[in-house]
């Protein structure tokens, strides 16, 4: 009988260099216990998170006043509270190194690129703090910004955070209600926005957006524009109450930040949930537990060393750019790039990785898949040999796609599929360096994190399928939601389902090998005939067909049921005629369950999807269902969802 095999096994001086075993050493020493492998330091990790934490801060120099106490409430969810007489800046642990080393590297889309080292990196940070406190912006205090994925961002948040006020993000292609429905919720003081962008080959202004963004946010005492396009003084000139950024910058020169110094809990950030089905929750994130967070993931699950080179392929309306730039703590250079990964085509982030020496190459699920549907082969056509992880995340990363990473893209790489969310800034499950990666699996949970699977009842499953829960408090969990006071709106989200559980919405399943597997969110999970199946379950199977590009699966209401509804996405040339219908089932049908086998399927021109690339299965249920899609301006193709619209195939 064939025995199944990893993908990939750490050689036994990865194992013996890592930063993982380095810290295993010091929890042994610690707790006085012997660890000597993953599953105890979780083990220990989660028992005893005040030890824990504590060593986390020590192991990674954080800078600060750390105080005695670690934890108080740790019994309480929400009610925690971690390090509560600690004192820190965020920007001052991202800001410790100096020197002429690049800290900031970026690539446009139009070929622009500039580097920055440590030194003007700092120089550009202090500008713009003077420039901020000449405005009046102080601790608590609200920045937004409206950007691409590029230096002056970085620049604004650190300059934002080393004052103690709250930064929050979206790139510039949201549209002006999805603008105003995050940030006019947050009424911030100073709004940050470009010229204009490119993306696929194609130059945006933003100026006439940006106008009529701030006519609409009175608390903006002053707007600066950063010059991408060349335009940026004309685009100031158009608005009220903004300058054009380089010149509000030309009265300061570098001098010596200062940082001030605030309550580990004090708010860093404001996130937003996708609001696809209604105002985007505004989610307030602390400086502390981001930063600890970070610094455990970094350093530890992903291996990061001061000067490697990290990449992550994303927006700055995403979470991952949050969890990108606190690379900067660990030492290591950001890789930016900000455009279109598949301009002018699919190979243009290998170009980046090689010509770069990448590190660490952070992507999405979506991105391997339309590599290798694309037909490329980046291990044969780029020399990828700095590579040391890639890491996907956004959606479940097929198991066939773990194959291909491991056959077309790189052969020596450790795959870290990870997955978490805005919610929490960071993650439940990822990759863990020092052991092997199976196909189709996430290696395990986050050292601190007591994640498990629950049945309906909130009994544990060791197997099967089941709601992902952590039972137990952790330091990013969010301070709580904008404007709601009382705490319901937060209790809601997370604590209604099991009281003093974070209940995070995801289908997840246990593996033989440790490992997790995420099943798709279980608000979008399907329940014909009362049984729960997952969708990424289904598009598991269709997806590597040759015929579809990409699918998307709802539960429609029917006949006192529910019924499977697929719609796919053809290839060039691709008909969906009852032979194709017939292989799609059969496919599902030997590949996954026959429970899995949709009623219905139907081919479709466009897939709706987020600013941030995830398919959105509630939308398309609610427009199948005839209700009202709250926030469309959360959806990169809005359009896309008259396609789904009264369809005669689900009347039937």
């Amino acid at each position: 009988m064939h025995k199944e095999a990893p993908l990939w096994t750490p050689s036994a001086e990865l194992i013996r260099s890592s930063p993982m075993t380095a810290f295993m050493r010091e929890a042994a020493r610690l707790s006085g216990r012997p660890i000597e492998d993953y599953p105890a330091l979780h083990r220990w990790s989660v028992e005893d998170r005040a030890a824990f934490w504590t060593l986390i801060w020590d192991f990674c120099s954080v800078i600060g006043e750390r105080g005695e106490r670690a934890l108080e409430n740790g019994d309480r969810m929400p009610g925690a509270s971690f390090f509560p007489d600690a004192r820190l800046n965020f920007a001052e642990n991202l800001l410790r190194k100096t020197g002429e080393e690049d800290a900031i590297l970026f690539r446009g889309e139009d070929k622009v690129e500039r580097r920055l080292s440590w030194d003007e990196l700092r120089a550009l940070v202090s500008r713009m703090q003077q420039l901020f406190k000449a405005n009046g912006v102080k601790a608590g205090d609200r920045v937004a910004a409206m950007m691409p994925n590029m230096p002056e961002t970085v620049a604004g948040m650190l300059a934002a955070a080393s004052l103690g006020a709250i930064w929050s993000s979206c790139s510039p292609d949201f549209g002006v209600q999805g603008v105003l429905d995050r940030f006019g919720q947050i009424e911030p003081v100073i709004f940050i926005a470009p010229d204009g962008y490119w993306y696929g080959g194609k130059r945006f202004e933003v100026a006439d957006k940006t106008a009529e963004v701030l006519k609409a946010l009175p608390s903006v005492k002053r707007a600066f524009i950063v010059d991408y396009l060349g335009e940026a003084r004309d685009a100031a000139a158009r608005m009220e109450r903004a300058d054009a950024l380089d010149d509000a910058l030309a009265p300061y020169q570098s001098a010596e930040l200062t940082y001030e110094r605030l309550p580990f809990a004090h708010p860093l950030y404001i996130l937003f949930s996708s609001g696809t089905t209604g105002v985007p929750k505004c989610i307030v994130h602390s400086a502390g537990g981001t930063l600890l967070q970070h610094l455990k993931e970094h350093r530890l699950h992903a291996g990061i060393r001061e000067g490697d080179r990290v990449f992550y392929f994303t927006t700055c309306g995403w979470m991952m750019w949050n969890w990108l730039v606190s690379g900067l703590a660990s030492g290591s250079t950001l890789l930016l790039y900000d455009g279109s990964p598949f301009y002018p085509d699919g190979n243009v982030l290998f170009d980046f990785a090689q010509a770069e020496q990448m590190t660490h190459f952070g992507t999405s699920a979506k991105f391997i898949d339309a590599v290798r549907k694309a037909g490329l082969e980046p291990a044969k056509s780029h020399d990828l040999s700095s590579v040391r992880t890639i890491a996907s995340t956004g959606s479940p990363l097929a198991p066939e796609n773990f194959e291909f990473v491991y056959r077309s893209i790189k052969q020596d790489v450790h795959l870290a599929s990870i997955s978490g969310g805005t919610d929490i800034v960071s993650c439940f499950v990822l990759g863990i360096p020092i052991l092997p990666v199976w196909k189709g699996e996430i290696q395990g949970p986050g050292l601190g994190m007591a994640v498990d699977v629950w049945d309906d009842n909130g009994r544990p499953l060791r197997s099967g399928k089941g709601e992902l829960v952590c039972t137990k408090a952790f330091p990013s969990m969010p301070i709580g939601f904008w404007n709601d006071p009382s705490g319901e709106k937060y209790r809601s989200a997370y604590f209604d389902r099991f009281d003093n559980v974070w209940c995070h919405g995801d289908f997840a399943e246990w593996t033989a090998h440790g490992g997790i597997v995420i099943h798709g969110r279980s608000d979008a999970t399907l329940n014909p005939g009362g049984v729960r199946i997952g969708t990424a379950e289904i598009y598991n199977q269709v997806e590597q067909m040759p015929e579809i590009l990409e699918a998307i699966c709802i539960g429609q209401d029917w006949e006192d049921d529910v019924r499977v509804v697929l719609f796919v996405r053809l290839a060039n040339g691709v008909e969906l005629d009852e032979a194709l219908e017939k292989k799609i089932r059969d496919r599902i049908r030997t590949g996954a369950s026959p429970r899995h086998v949709p009623a219905k399927i139907i081919a479709v021109a466009d897939i709706p999807r987020t600013k941030s690339g995830k398919i959105t299965e509630l939308a398309v249920r609610d427009v199948v269902h005839g209700r009202e899609v709250k926030n469309k301006e959360a959806l990169a193709n809005p359009e896309a969802l008259e396609l789904y619209r009264d369809l005669p195939e689900l009347k039937c």
